[in-house]
């Protein structure tokens, strides 16, 4: 895990998501949750696009064994919920390999595999029916769409028990200072109003609202 990846790991979602709108990036992965509120999952996106199967037939693929340790499988399959494109032996491989999770714009099976092994996976939700002779993949490593946010290979994907983010590899650097900012200016609320202090009060002297609120630089 690369430092950055490492630092966004110990926010929440709802940190970046708030650094995410102070910046105008778009990275809110819109009906993506976890199958089990408390995973968790950092790292850099390895992405799948898939379509539906066509005269030439195709297979839901076997790139697993490419991911790199830490990566976080990122699979576009147009956000059905009536094939799946992850189950049982994929999880198993995943875990033994190292990857920090999957995360599917659709649904996936045998939940009980992950939640067994405590590996991470967000989707639109879980349903029985494979994949095969449904849909194909197309390519890995390219551009997909996850919950109407574009997601390139690299980009930083980060989930939690409330959903899941997407950081721009080419803005990671000023996501991650925007975070950090939030989070001491939130540490400070916290402090001040154990103390007894008004939250009006407190939110004030941290300067918290305009920390939530779109910079006027983008």
């Amino acid at each position: 895990m690369d430092d950055i990846v490492e630092q966004l790991s110990r926010s929440t979602t709802s940190g970046i998501s708030d650094a995410l709108d102070r910046l105008a990036i778009p990275g809110q992965a819109h009906g993506i949750y976890p199958l089990d509120p408390t995973f968790r999952l950092a790292g850099r996106a390895f992405t799948g696009f898939y379509q539906p199967v066509d005269v030439n037939g195709g297979t839901v693929g076997d790139f697993i064994d490419e991911v790199p340790v830490g990566g976080v499988v990122v699979l576009d399959n147009g956000g059905r919920t009536d094939a799946t494109v992850w189950g049982d032996i994929m999880t198993l491989v995943a875990a033994r390999n190292g990857i920090a999770g999957t995360v599917i714009d659709g649904v996936c099976r045998d939940f009980v595999r992950s939640r067994e092994l405590a590996y991470p996976v967000f989707s639109r939700g879980r349903w029985m029916r494979t994949g095969k002779d449904r849909v194909q993949l197309v390519s890995v490593e390219v551009p997909v769409t996850i919950g109407t946010v574009r997601v390139h290979p690299g980009d930083i994907v980060v989930g939690d028990g409330d959903g899941l983010v997407v950081v721009p590899r080419a803005r990671e650097g000023e996501v991650l200072e925007t975070v950090l900012a939030i989070e001491q200016a939130e540490e400070k609320i916290r402090q001040a109003v154990s103390e007894g202090a008004r939250l009006d009060d407190a939110r004030s002297r941290s300067g918290y609202h305009a920390l939530q609120s779109r910079s006027s630089s983008t």
